[in-house]
Protein backbone atom coordinates (compact mmCIF):
# COMPACT_ATOMS: atom_id res chain seq x y z
CA UNK A 1 0.00 0.00 0.00
CA UNK A 2 1.52 3.82 -0.75
CA UNK A 3 1.60 5.39 2.26
CA UNK A 4 0.92 8.90 3.30
CA UNK A 5 3.69 11.41 3.19
CA UNK A 6 5.05 12.62 6.70
CA UNK A 7 6.94 15.69 6.91
CA UNK A 8 8.31 17.94 9.78
CA UNK A 9 9.62 21.55 10.35
CA UNK A 10 11.62 23.23 12.41
CA UNK A 11 11.25 27.04 13.97
CA UNK A 12 13.99 28.76 13.75
CA UNK A 13 15.60 32.42 14.36
CA UNK A 14 17.64 34.13 11.25
CA UNK A 15 21.17 34.65 11.41
CA UNK A 16 23.86 35.86 9.20
CA UNK A 17 25.57 33.91 6.65
CA UNK A 18 29.07 32.50 7.41
CA UNK A 19 31.44 31.96 4.60
CA UNK A 20 31.99 28.48 3.33
CA UNK A 21 35.11 26.73 2.14
CA UNK A 22 35.56 23.73 -0.14
CA UNK A 23 35.75 21.43 2.55
CA UNK A 24 32.57 22.79 4.33
CA UNK A 25 28.91 23.88 2.91
CA UNK A 26 26.43 26.18 4.73
CA UNK A 27 23.84 25.07 7.08
CA UNK A 28 20.41 27.15 6.54
CA UNK A 29 21.85 29.62 9.14
CA UNK A 30 24.87 29.83 7.44
CA UNK A 31 27.43 28.47 9.86
CA UNK A 32 29.84 25.97 8.25
CA UNK A 33 28.86 22.09 8.09
CA UNK A 34 32.28 20.20 7.57
CA UNK A 35 31.54 18.06 4.75
CA UNK A 36 33.39 14.96 6.72
CA UNK A 37 31.38 15.52 10.07
CA UNK A 38 28.17 15.21 7.22
CA UNK A 39 29.36 11.94 5.93
CA UNK A 40 29.74 10.71 9.03
CA UNK A 41 26.28 11.58 10.21
CA UNK A 42 25.10 9.74 7.08
CA UNK A 43 26.34 7.11 7.79
CA UNK A 44 25.73 7.07 11.45
CA UNK A 45 21.95 7.46 10.51
CA UNK A 46 22.49 4.15 7.72
CA UNK A 47 23.47 2.16 10.57
CA UNK A 48 21.13 3.00 13.23
CA UNK A 49 18.26 2.19 10.39
CA UNK A 50 19.47 -0.51 8.63
CA UNK A 51 19.23 1.92 5.44
CA UNK A 52 21.27 -0.43 2.50
CA UNK A 53 22.03 3.00 0.36
CA UNK A 54 21.28 6.64 -0.15
CA UNK A 55 22.68 9.44 -2.48
CA UNK A 56 22.10 13.24 -1.40
CA UNK A 57 22.47 16.36 -2.95
CA UNK A 58 23.00 19.65 -0.64
CA UNK A 59 22.34 23.34 -2.18
CA UNK A 60 24.10 26.74 -1.35
CA UNK A 61 23.35 29.97 -2.80
CA UNK A 62 21.54 27.81 -6.04
CA UNK A 63 24.43 25.41 -6.55
CA UNK A 64 25.01 21.66 -5.61
CA UNK A 65 27.95 22.27 -3.03
CA UNK A 66 27.45 18.45 -1.51
CA UNK A 67 26.52 15.46 -3.28
CA UNK A 68 27.08 11.93 -1.57
CA UNK A 69 26.74 8.17 -2.47
CA UNK A 70 26.70 5.63 0.38
CA UNK A 71 26.33 1.90 0.54
CA UNK A 72 24.67 -0.94 -1.37
CA UNK A 73 22.38 -0.28 -4.34
CA UNK A 74 22.15 -4.80 -4.45
CA UNK A 75 23.12 -6.00 -0.69
CA UNK A 76 22.53 -9.41 -2.95
CA UNK A 77 25.53 -9.29 -4.88
CA UNK A 78 27.34 -6.17 -2.59
CA UNK A 79 26.90 -3.67 -5.59
CA UNK A 80 27.44 -0.17 -4.21
CA UNK A 81 25.56 2.84 -4.79
CA UNK A 82 27.12 5.19 -7.44
CA UNK A 83 26.32 8.48 -9.51
CA UNK A 84 24.14 6.55 -12.36
CA UNK A 85 22.13 4.67 -9.57
CA UNK A 86 18.45 5.39 -9.83
CA UNK A 87 15.85 5.73 -6.78
CA UNK A 88 12.03 5.63 -6.98
CA UNK A 89 11.16 9.26 -6.03
CA UNK A 90 7.65 8.22 -4.53
CA UNK A 91 5.60 10.90 -3.62
CA UNK A 92 8.31 13.57 -4.54
CA UNK A 93 6.01 12.96 -7.78
CA UNK A 94 3.60 15.19 -7.01
CA UNK A 95 5.62 18.73 -6.70
CA UNK A 96 7.44 17.82 -10.00
CA UNK A 97 4.05 17.07 -11.69
CA UNK A 98 2.65 20.40 -9.99
CA UNK A 99 5.13 22.12 -12.17
CA UNK A 100 4.41 20.09 -15.01
CA UNK A 101 0.74 21.23 -14.79
CA UNK A 102 1.42 24.80 -14.77
CA UNK A 103 2.99 24.70 -18.39
CA UNK A 104 -0.55 23.37 -20.05
CA UNK A 105 -1.66 26.63 -17.78
CA UNK A 106 0.11 29.09 -19.15
CA UNK A 107 -0.36 28.16 -22.18
CA UNK A 108 -4.44 27.96 -21.67
CA UNK A 109 -5.14 24.47 -22.31
CA UNK A 110 -5.86 24.15 -18.59
CA UNK A 111 -7.78 25.93 -16.11
CA UNK A 112 -7.11 25.49 -12.59
CA UNK A 113 -10.48 26.46 -11.33
CA UNK A 114 -12.59 24.68 -14.89
CA UNK A 115 -14.21 21.30 -13.31
CA UNK A 116 -12.26 18.36 -14.96
CA UNK A 117 -15.41 16.68 -16.32
CA UNK A 118 -15.61 19.22 -18.56
CA UNK A 119 -12.78 18.56 -19.74
CA UNK A 120 -13.16 14.22 -19.73
CA UNK A 121 -15.92 12.55 -18.04
CA UNK A 122 -14.58 10.30 -15.42
CA UNK A 123 -16.47 6.76 -15.42
CA UNK A 124 -14.66 5.27 -12.29
CA UNK A 125 -16.65 7.85 -10.33
CA UNK A 126 -19.75 8.70 -12.43
CA UNK A 127 -21.67 7.00 -10.11
CA UNK A 128 -21.22 10.48 -7.77
CA UNK A 129 -22.37 13.36 -9.50
CA UNK A 130 -20.61 15.47 -6.56
CA UNK A 131 -17.03 14.20 -8.63
CA UNK A 132 -18.26 17.28 -11.45
CA UNK A 133 -16.81 19.41 -8.76
CA UNK A 134 -13.25 18.77 -9.04
CA UNK A 135 -11.21 21.20 -10.54
CA UNK A 136 -7.20 20.60 -10.99
CA UNK A 137 -6.50 23.22 -8.38
CA UNK A 138 -9.05 20.99 -5.56
CA UNK A 139 -6.54 17.78 -6.92
CA UNK A 140 -3.26 19.58 -6.63
CA UNK A 141 -3.99 20.95 -3.30
CA UNK A 142 -5.46 17.69 -2.34
CA UNK A 143 -9.13 18.95 -1.79
CA UNK A 144 -10.22 16.77 -4.45
CA UNK A 145 -12.64 14.36 -2.32
CA UNK A 146 -10.76 10.86 -2.89
CA UNK A 147 -9.05 8.42 -0.59
CA UNK A 148 -5.25 7.56 -0.80
CA UNK A 149 -5.81 5.06 -3.26
CA UNK A 150 -8.85 3.55 -4.29
CA UNK A 151 -7.05 0.29 -2.85
CA UNK A 152 -7.37 1.34 0.54
CA UNK A 153 -11.05 1.11 0.56
CA UNK A 154 -12.60 -2.39 1.53
CA UNK A 155 -13.96 -3.11 -1.74
CA UNK A 156 -11.37 -1.58 -3.62
CA UNK A 157 -13.72 1.17 -5.68
CA UNK A 158 -13.29 4.82 -6.07
CA UNK A 159 -14.96 6.92 -3.58
CA UNK A 160 -15.77 10.21 -3.06
CA UNK A 161 -15.11 10.49 1.08
CA UNK A 162 -15.73 14.34 1.63
CA UNK A 163 -17.72 17.16 -0.39
CA UNK A 164 -14.68 18.38 -3.12
CA UNK A 165 -13.25 21.44 -2.00
CA UNK A 166 -14.55 21.53 1.97
CA UNK A 167 -11.29 20.32 3.08
CA UNK A 168 -7.64 18.59 2.75
CA UNK A 169 -7.45 14.78 2.05
CA UNK A 170 -4.06 13.51 0.58
CA UNK A 171 -4.96 11.82 -2.53
CA UNK A 172 -2.75 10.06 -5.71
CA UNK A 173 -6.13 9.58 -6.77
CA UNK A 174 -6.81 12.62 -7.81
CA UNK A 175 -3.26 13.17 -9.12
CA UNK A 176 -4.11 10.60 -11.49
CA UNK A 177 -7.14 11.59 -12.61
CA UNK A 178 -5.89 14.78 -13.70
CA UNK A 179 -2.79 12.63 -15.42
CA UNK A 180 -5.65 11.39 -17.30
CA UNK A 181 -7.52 14.63 -18.36
CA UNK A 182 -3.99 15.89 -19.30
CA UNK A 183 -3.52 12.47 -21.64
CA UNK A 184 -7.27 12.87 -23.31
CA UNK A 185 -6.49 16.78 -23.65
CA UNK A 186 -3.84 15.66 -25.49
CA UNK A 187 -5.16 12.72 -27.17
CA UNK A 188 -2.25 9.84 -26.17
CA UNK A 189 -1.66 7.60 -23.59
CA UNK A 190 0.81 7.29 -21.50
CA UNK A 191 3.87 7.22 -22.85
CA UNK A 192 2.78 10.25 -24.75
CA UNK A 193 2.22 12.04 -21.43
CA UNK A 194 5.89 11.08 -20.56
CA UNK A 195 7.32 12.20 -24.08
CA UNK A 196 5.44 15.92 -23.17
CA UNK A 197 7.06 16.22 -19.46
CA UNK A 198 10.49 15.30 -21.66
CA UNK A 199 9.95 17.98 -23.88
CA UNK A 200 8.04 20.57 -21.35
CA UNK A 201 10.28 20.06 -18.23
CA UNK A 202 13.23 17.60 -18.36
CA UNK A 203 14.94 18.47 -21.72
CA UNK A 204 15.08 22.44 -21.00
CA UNK A 205 15.97 21.82 -17.48
CA UNK A 206 18.88 19.37 -18.15
CA UNK A 207 17.22 16.91 -16.47
CA UNK A 208 18.56 13.42 -18.30
CA UNK A 209 17.69 10.62 -15.93
CA UNK A 210 14.14 11.99 -14.35
CA UNK A 211 11.57 10.14 -15.77
CA UNK A 212 8.17 9.06 -14.60
CA UNK A 213 8.18 5.95 -16.97
CA UNK A 214 11.24 3.74 -16.56
CA UNK A 215 13.48 3.64 -19.55
CA UNK A 216 16.30 1.17 -20.77
CA UNK A 217 18.54 3.94 -18.45
CA UNK A 218 16.50 3.89 -15.28
CA UNK A 219 16.20 -0.02 -15.18
CA UNK A 220 19.68 -0.66 -15.55
CA UNK A 221 20.90 1.29 -13.03
CA UNK A 222 17.88 1.51 -10.27
CA UNK A 223 18.51 -0.13 -7.08
CA UNK A 224 17.10 -2.39 -5.60
CA UNK A 225 14.28 -2.04 -2.58
CA UNK A 226 14.36 -3.14 1.06
CA UNK A 227 12.22 -3.14 3.72
CA UNK A 228 11.80 -2.58 7.18
CA UNK A 229 14.16 -5.17 8.60
CA UNK A 230 16.41 -4.72 5.37
CA UNK A 231 15.03 -7.40 3.43
CA UNK A 232 15.29 -7.34 -0.13
CA UNK A 233 11.49 -6.73 -1.55
CA UNK A 234 10.57 -9.09 -4.73
CA UNK A 235 9.41 -6.37 -7.08
CA UNK A 236 8.64 -8.42 -10.01
CA UNK A 237 5.96 -9.53 -7.71
CA UNK A 238 4.50 -6.58 -5.85
CA UNK A 239 1.29 -5.54 -6.50
CA UNK A 240 2.28 -1.47 -6.82
CA UNK A 241 5.07 -2.13 -9.03
CA UNK A 242 3.13 -4.25 -11.81
CA UNK A 243 0.44 -1.29 -11.32
CA UNK A 244 3.07 1.22 -11.65
CA UNK A 245 5.51 -0.25 -14.24
CA UNK A 246 5.30 1.34 -17.84
CA UNK A 247 2.51 4.14 -16.53
CA UNK A 248 2.16 7.46 -15.87
CA UNK A 249 1.70 7.80 -12.26
CA UNK A 250 1.64 11.46 -12.11
CA UNK A 251 1.62 10.77 -7.87
CA UNK A 252 4.27 8.57 -7.31
CA UNK A 253 6.03 7.17 -10.12
CA UNK A 254 9.33 9.56 -11.18
CA UNK A 255 12.58 8.15 -10.45
CA UNK A 256 15.55 10.31 -10.48
CA UNK A 257 19.20 10.66 -8.20
CA UNK A 258 19.99 13.64 -6.42
CA UNK A 259 21.99 15.76 -9.18
CA UNK A 260 19.34 15.55 -11.92
CA UNK A 261 16.56 16.12 -9.33
CA UNK A 262 18.59 19.51 -7.89
CA UNK A 263 18.62 20.88 -10.96
CA UNK A 264 14.86 20.90 -10.64
CA UNK A 265 15.41 22.26 -7.55
CA UNK A 266 17.52 25.14 -8.39
CA UNK A 267 15.51 25.94 -11.27
CA UNK A 268 12.46 26.64 -8.67
CA UNK A 269 14.66 28.26 -7.20
CA UNK A 270 15.51 30.70 -10.14
CA UNK A 271 11.85 31.19 -11.30
CA UNK A 272 13.14 29.30 -14.32
CA UNK A 273 10.80 28.07 -17.13
CA UNK A 274 7.37 29.55 -15.83
CA UNK A 275 5.93 32.81 -15.36
CA UNK A 276 5.95 34.89 -12.46
CA UNK A 277 2.24 34.51 -11.91
CA UNK A 278 2.56 30.80 -12.63
CA UNK A 279 4.92 30.40 -9.76
CA UNK A 280 2.73 32.99 -7.77
CA UNK A 281 -0.11 29.87 -8.13
CA UNK A 282 2.42 26.77 -7.69
CA UNK A 283 3.70 28.15 -4.54
CA UNK A 284 0.85 30.05 -2.78
CA UNK A 285 -1.02 27.90 0.29
CA UNK A 286 -4.42 26.47 -1.02
CA UNK A 287 -5.41 23.78 1.84
CA UNK A 288 -4.28 24.15 5.47
CA UNK A 289 -2.72 20.43 6.68
CA UNK A 290 -4.03 19.35 10.09
CA UNK A 291 -0.57 19.26 11.93
CA UNK A 292 -0.11 19.33 15.75
CA UNK A 293 3.31 20.63 15.46
CA UNK A 294 4.04 23.71 13.11
CA UNK A 295 0.95 25.08 11.23
CA UNK A 296 1.21 24.14 7.73
CA UNK A 297 -0.54 24.36 4.60
CA UNK A 298 -0.49 22.32 0.63
CA UNK A 299 0.66 24.56 -2.21
CA UNK A 300 -0.30 23.33 -5.86
CA UNK A 301 2.08 19.91 -5.13
CA UNK A 302 4.34 21.15 -2.04
CA UNK A 303 3.89 21.18 1.80
CA UNK A 304 4.79 24.65 2.91
CA UNK A 305 5.46 24.88 6.52
CA UNK A 306 4.67 28.46 8.42
CA UNK A 307 7.97 29.45 9.61
CA UNK A 308 8.35 32.56 10.57
CA UNK A 309 11.88 33.93 8.92
CA UNK A 310 11.69 31.07 6.16
CA UNK A 311 10.30 29.98 2.95
CA UNK A 312 10.82 26.33 3.16
CA UNK A 313 8.70 23.88 0.37
CA UNK A 314 9.31 20.50 0.56
CA UNK A 315 8.03 17.00 0.24
CA UNK A 316 8.86 13.41 1.14
CA UNK A 317 8.00 10.36 -0.62
CA UNK A 318 7.56 6.03 0.66
CA UNK A 319 6.66 3.75 -1.89
CA UNK A 320 7.76 0.16 -0.93
CA UNK A 321 11.41 -0.10 0.00
CA UNK A 322 12.02 3.32 -1.81
CA UNK A 323 12.08 6.74 0.28
CA UNK A 324 12.62 10.00 -0.12
CA UNK A 325 12.98 13.60 0.91
CA UNK A 326 13.71 17.49 -0.47
CA UNK A 327 13.26 20.38 0.77
CA UNK A 328 14.09 24.12 -0.70
CA UNK A 329 14.44 27.99 0.43
CA UNK A 330 13.33 29.80 -2.63
CA UNK A 331 14.60 33.13 -0.88
CA UNK A 332 17.75 31.77 0.37
CA UNK A 333 18.38 29.47 -2.69
CA UNK A 334 19.31 26.64 0.12
CA UNK A 335 18.31 22.80 -0.13
CA UNK A 336 18.67 19.77 -0.09
CA UNK A 337 17.59 16.11 -1.50
CA UNK A 338 17.86 12.98 -0.24
CA UNK A 339 16.73 9.05 -1.35
CA UNK A 340 17.46 6.03 -0.34
CA UNK A 341 16.68 2.23 -1.27
CA UNK A 342 14.97 1.83 2.17
CA UNK A 343 11.37 2.07 4.44
CA UNK A 344 13.22 4.83 6.55
CA UNK A 345 14.51 7.48 4.43
CA UNK A 346 11.32 9.95 5.43
CA UNK A 347 12.93 9.35 9.12
CA UNK A 348 16.59 10.37 7.95
CA UNK A 349 15.10 12.74 5.88
CA UNK A 350 13.14 14.68 8.89
CA UNK A 351 16.19 14.07 11.08
CA UNK A 352 18.78 15.80 8.59
CA UNK A 353 16.73 18.42 8.15
CA UNK A 354 16.83 19.52 11.58
CA UNK A 355 20.57 18.88 11.28
CA UNK A 356 21.10 20.88 8.00
CA UNK A 357 18.98 23.99 9.62
CA UNK A 358 22.08 24.81 12.01
CA UNK A 359 24.71 21.81 11.57
CA UNK A 360 26.84 19.95 13.77
CA UNK A 361 25.52 20.14 17.69
CA UNK A 362 23.96 23.07 17.30
CA UNK A 363 19.95 21.68 16.50
CA UNK A 364 18.88 21.10 19.79
CA UNK A 365 20.01 24.34 21.48
CA UNK A 366 18.63 26.55 18.69
CA UNK A 367 15.15 23.93 18.90
CA UNK A 368 14.63 24.65 22.42
CA UNK A 369 15.32 28.27 21.72
CA UNK A 370 12.69 28.14 19.23
CA UNK A 371 10.15 26.15 21.23
CA UNK A 372 10.09 28.55 23.80
CA UNK A 373 10.29 31.64 21.39
CA UNK A 374 7.02 30.12 19.95
CA UNK A 375 5.85 29.58 23.18
CA UNK A 376 6.21 32.96 24.70
CA UNK A 377 4.92 34.56 21.72
CA UNK A 378 1.49 32.45 21.97
CA UNK A 379 1.36 33.67 25.49
CA UNK A 380 1.73 36.97 24.57
CA UNK A 381 -0.63 37.12 21.96
CA UNK A 382 -3.42 35.22 24.07
CA UNK A 383 -2.81 38.11 26.98
CA UNK A 384 -3.15 40.99 24.02
CA UNK A 385 -6.36 38.85 22.78
CA UNK A 386 -7.43 38.70 26.39
CA UNK A 387 -6.75 42.90 26.81
CA UNK A 388 -8.84 43.44 23.73
CA UNK A 389 -11.72 41.60 24.83
CA UNK A 390 -11.54 43.44 28.50
CA UNK A 391 -11.67 47.09 26.65
CA UNK A 392 -14.19 46.03 24.25
CA UNK A 393 -16.05 45.09 27.41
CA UNK A 394 -15.64 48.08 29.46
CA UNK A 395 -17.06 50.30 26.55
CA UNK A 396 -20.15 48.20 25.75
CA UNK A 397 -20.76 48.50 29.69
CA UNK A 398 -19.97 52.27 30.11
CA UNK A 399 -22.84 52.51 26.64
Amino acid sequence: MRKKQGFFYLATLCLMGCSSSNDTIDSYLGFDMPKGTLDAYLEASMREYRINGLSAAVINDGEVVYHTVKGLANAEAQLPVNEKTIFEGASISKSVFGFFIMTFVEEGMLDLDKPLYQYMEYPDIAHDESYKQITARMVLSHRSGFPNWREDEPDKKLKIKFEPGSQYGYSGEGYQYLAKVLMHLLNTKDAGLEQEFQKRVAAPLGLTNTVFIQNAYTRKHKAEPYDENGDWIDWHADYWFQKEDGRFYAPSSIHSEPIDFSKWMIAIMNGALLSEESYDELLSPQSEVPNDVVKASYTLGFFKPHIPLTNFYLHSGNNEGFTSWFVLDTQKDWGFVLFTNSEYGEQLGQELFFYAITGPDKWKPYLAVAIITIALMTILWFLIRKMVRYIKRKRNDGH
